[in-house]
């Protein structure tokens, strides 16, 4: 169960749970290390030891956010 961050914040971030779930996947496997062009942890501290809730965290703080140039209006 999703405690901090709450999910309604979260979807004040990202417009849905869809692309809430894309991101917060993506971000997870780069601070894993899966990827080279990983970047380094972006808080100074988190309150989660998972990838996933580290990388829930900084979508909640609005350090990782969806690449506007990758969507596309319908």
């Amino acid at each position: 169960m999703l405690d901090y961050p709450s999910i309604d914040d979260l979807l004040n971030k990202v417009n849905s749970k869809y692309s809430l779930a894309i991101l917060a996947s993506k971000r997870a496997h780069e601070l894993e290390g899966k990827r080279e062009d990983a970047q380094a942890e972006l808080l100074e501290s988190y309150r989660s030891v998972s990838y996933l809730g580290k990388a829930l965290e900084e979508i909640s703080s609005a350090d990782v956010v969806i690449d506007p140039d990758s969507v596309s209006d319908f």
